[in-house]
């Protein structure tokens, strides 16, 4: 493979765009493809090329990064009528990013197999902003050819990857112990500030406290400011973890493993999305204590607009 690799990035949400960007700097050709016109656009922009299917953006293609919601999603980009692995040469690998069961991982590796092309379960931690700085945390798995065929596009838009095994389905497992973390932490987070609400503190200063004290959490110090500004927009939408715990749920119970604090997580994510805020940020967790307390958080800006999931 030549310095400059072709790579298709499929989705073009937060995450992918900022992926896409990132290999553009890197110097690579990258070919994006989108349902939303807006993101095209703003690849365009940026120096990259734009297709209309995932098959059109694989033509080519040395890698693809597949940055879709869900596993369905991800079949559908990959193996669908107009799917990827139709266009994609021999030798070409799949990096994919979004958040699976470890049994979807391993399912989709295997079709990709027959393709003769190469896997990377390779889910991706660390938020829009650092995914547009190239330093994204990859927790990947496959096989030592899968991780040469991808490394291009990994030195572009990841500061820290772990190669965490030779199958797929391990990086998954890993993301998985991280969302039922983060989903927590950030329903715990929502918790603590309406708490501090209900408690009359200026929860300005509750955050610029609890900030430098031990109940700090990435999250907190991450996604209360959201709540602070009363800005909703979603930088990860709850619907994101509705989809994430539920996985998390589902292989507890496959394994007949006991998960009684995500659970809980899951029910509030679950609850605020059934109250109409499943397209917006997660730090909305935080309105559906309000609403159910009475309390008054932060207003949005008066420019705030209804604005669609990443």
């Amino acid at each position: 493979m030549s310095s400059a690799a072709r790579i298709a990035v499929i989705g073009l949400g937060s995450m992918g765009l900022g992926m896409a960007r990132s290999a553009l700097r890197a110097g690579h050709i990258v070919v994006g493809c989108d349902v939303n016109p807006a993101s095209l656009q703003m690849l365009a922009a940026a120096g990259g090329k734009t297709a209309a299917t995932p098959a059109l953006a694989a033509v080519g293609a040395d890698i693809v990064a597949v940055v879709v919601v869900n596993a369905e999603q991800t079949k559908t980009v990959l193996f669908g009528e107009n799917g990827a692995i139709h266009a994609l040469k021999p030798g070409s690998v799949i990096i994919s990013s979004a958040t699976l069961s470890p049994t979807d991982a391993k399912d989709f590796a295997a079709r990709a197999a027959e393709h003769q092309v190469l896997y990377l379960d390779a889910p991706i931690s660390g938020g829009a902003a650092k995914a547009g700085e190239g330093r994204l945390t990859v927790m990947a798995s496959g096989s030592a050819d899968a991780f040469l065929a991808a490394r291009p596009a990994l030195d572009a838009m990841a500061e820290t990857v772990y190669e965490l095994g030779n199958e797929a389905g391990i990086g998954s497992s890993f993301k998985i112990v991280n969302q039922l973390l983060a989903g927590v932490h950030i329903a715990a987070a929502c918790e603590a500030i309406t708490f501090a609400k209900r408690l009359d503190l200026d929860i300005s200063k509750v955050f610029e406290v609890i900030s430098k004290s031990a109940g700090n959490s990435w999250m907190f110090e991450n996604r209360i400011p959201h709540v602070l500004a009363g800005d909703y927009s979603p930088k990860s939408a709850v619907d994101i973890f509705t989809k994430d715990l539920g996985i998390v749920s589902d292989i507890g119970r496959q394994q007949k493993f006991p998960l009684p604090v995500a659970s809980a997580a899951l029910q509030l994510f679950l609850m605020t999305s059934a109250s109409g805020m499943g397209r917006d940020d997660d730090a909305s967790v935080a309105r559906l204590y309000a609403n159910i307390t009475g309390l008054e958080l932060p207003a949005p800006a008066p420019e705030q607009t209804d604005v669609t999931a990443v």
